[in-house]
């Protein structure tokens, strides 16, 4: 069992926590909880650690923690005291449970579905900065039978540990990418087919009146000052979402949804 929180692994783990080029210089992030230890793809899987009062409460011998439900089997698996769970951990109550992965790396073409029999539908997100909304973006856009989301690298770290949290597992199964170009990958995507839709406070239609039945891409921009000039001219058309009241504008994650499950919803038809 690693009961010093000096241990050169658990030294590895902070590193991944708390910075991204730790991250991308090893190609790993970290997944915290058991519901998300769980849903990890086992071959994603590099190592999981588990807390002496974890392996207690599943009666688990507490030098050892293979073969204890939710973790991926044959995986090298680390005891590790209390103290330097909490001490490794980037929440305030952990659960016991914490795994290093493997990064995905998905190219242009995976988050376009299958455009036989199903039409691309993407998130295109330009400097979102909150880790929280970047995660319900995620979580969402499983839910809504998004292709895949698309960044610009202004946005928050995909991998840092609060945006892999909120997306709940969705992170695992929904495609996404950073363009380094971001004009240009607009540029292919209407190239391709995509017809791509800003939300805009001063949007030219509602957003329920625009028809994304075919190959649609929805572009949100920062949370404070929304889509850049360029990015916003770059659209096939802008869309509003109506307010009531003295309300101005919504939540980027919670518009984001809005628009992506109207998406969903005329799909269905």
């Amino acid at each position: 069992m690693i009961t010093s929180a000096k241990n050169e692994k658990i030294k590895e783990v902070a590193e991944l926590i708390k910075k991204p080029r730790a991250r991308d210089k090893a190609g790993l992030f970290v997944v915290e909880g058991v519901r998300m230890v769980a849903e990890l793809p086992a071959e994603r899987a590099v190592r999981i650690y588990v807390s002496e009062s974890r392996l207690a409460a599943c009666g688990a011998d507490p030098e050892h923690c293979e073969g204890i439900a939710g973790i991926p089997a044959g995986v090298p698996c680390e005891a590790v005291s209390d103290a330097v769970f909490s001490a490794m951990s980037d929440t305030r109550t952990p659960q016991g449970v914490l795994a290093l992965a493997r990064q995905y790396t998905y190219a242009p073409d995976d988050v376009l579905g299958d455009r036989g029999t199903r039409p691309a539908l993407l998130m295109i997100l330009e400097n979102i900065q909150d880790p929280g909304n970047l995660g319900t973006i995620l979580r969402a856009a499983e839910g809504a039978g998004v292709t895949g989301v698309v960044m610009n690298r202004g946005t928050v770290d995909i991998y840092n540990p609060k945006v892999i949290r909120s997306t709940m597992g969705s992170v695992f199964r929904v495609p996404f990418f950073y363009a380094d170009d971001f004009g240009g990958t607009l540029t292919e995507l209407k190239r391709r087919g995509i017809r791509l839709f800003a939300a805009h406070l001063e949007g030219a239609r509602d957003y329920d009146r625009e028809d994304y039945k075919g190959g649609s891409a929805f572009l949100i921009g920062n949370e404070g000052n929304g889509l850049t000039a360029e990015t916003a001219a770059a659209a096939d058309a802008t869309v509003r979402i109506p307010m009531a009241g003295k309300v101005e504008s919504l939540n980027a994650a919670m518009a984001a949804s809005i628009l992506m499950f109207e998406a969903a919803r005329q799909r269905r038809m």
